[in-house]
């Protein structure tokens, strides 16, 4: 992951400012072999830096969206993007967050895929401790809860598949209550403008330029619900012919080919796909 982004001066400067916040460096933890990348307060800086760094290649381009969303860590760089703060204050954010969900202990999380919708609505309403922490697609979600919760709907729900995920807690749930007011001082502290593109938020999918909005929507996400699918399908709407999914790997290509199958879908994962 980035890779090749290491011999261009506007990676190496993001390098160099990421590093100067975090005390570490990106580059060096994504070409590690330990694989610590893969733990979420690295995974999490990594992927902003990252992707803000191609977003930021786009630009130079004259590519400009008429539109952005982000899922889960995404949608910071969604706002970054749009100008809803600047590249360190959305790094600093990151950061904050990555180690306070990486603190995060208790709970479980299941991926369910090819299941009845009516029957996982009914589970979720009728079992406490659990909720729909990512809704994917009409056919791949994510619960999230207790792991007496969680299992219990996997139990009840009749899915081709139920995975258990390998996650340190139940995010995108009430059980990060506690990281997401210890996170809040943090938030406070920066300053949200008016987003330049719409932005479509996880926990609200009508795009909106509202800086209040934006971040009181920001606010929600650690605890809330990440409503993918409706913005998938609230894209459609807006008319959107084209998305673009940038970073590693082809993970949201694939649920909005699901969902939405009259866009075309590209991707940005390195250098080659920004000069084609």
């Amino acid at each position: 992951m980035g890779s090749d982004l290491i011999g261009t001066p506007q990676a190496q400067q993001r390098l160099q400012q990421a590093e100067a916040i975090l005390g570490w460096s990106v580059f060096d933890v994504c070409q590690s072999e330990d694989n610590k990348v893969s733990s979420t307060q690295y995974t999490q800086p990594c992927l902003y830096v990252i992707e803000s760094i191609l977003a930021d290649l786009l630009m130079e381009q004259g590519h400009s969206p008429h539109f952005v969303a982000g899922h889960s860590l995404g949608e910071y760089v969604a706002l970054y993007v749009a100008g809803v703060f600047d590249f360190e204050s959305g790094l600093k954010l990151v950061q904050q967050r990555s180690k306070l969900m990486s603190q995060v202990s208790e709970g479980a999380m299941a991926a369910l895929m090819g299941f009845k919708r009516e029957e996982l609505d009914v589970a979720l309403e009728r079992i406490d401790g659990v909720v729909l922490a990512n809704d994917n697609s009409p056919a791949q979600v994510v619960i999230s809860g207790t792991p007496e919760a969680v299992q219990s709907v996997i139990d009840t729900i009749r899915a081709k598949r139920k995975v258990l995920l390998n996650v340190s807690g139940a995010f995108h749930s009430p059980l990060l209550s506690d990281a997401a007011a210890a996170y809040q001082p943090m938030l406070d502290t920066v300053t949200f403008a008016e987003a330049q593109i719409p932005i479509l938020s996880n926990v609200d999918p009508s795009p909106t330029t509202n800086a209040a909005l934006l971040k009181q929507r920001l606010t929600r996400q650690m605890t809330g619900s990440v409503r993918w699918r409706e913005i998938a399908l609230q894209l459609e709407v807006e008319g959107v012919e084209l998305m673009q999914e940038i970073g590693p790997g082809k993970v949201l290509t694939g649920l909005m080919k699901r969902t939405c199958r009259g866009i075309s879908l590209g991707n940005v994962s390195g250098l080659a796909a920004i000069a084609s």
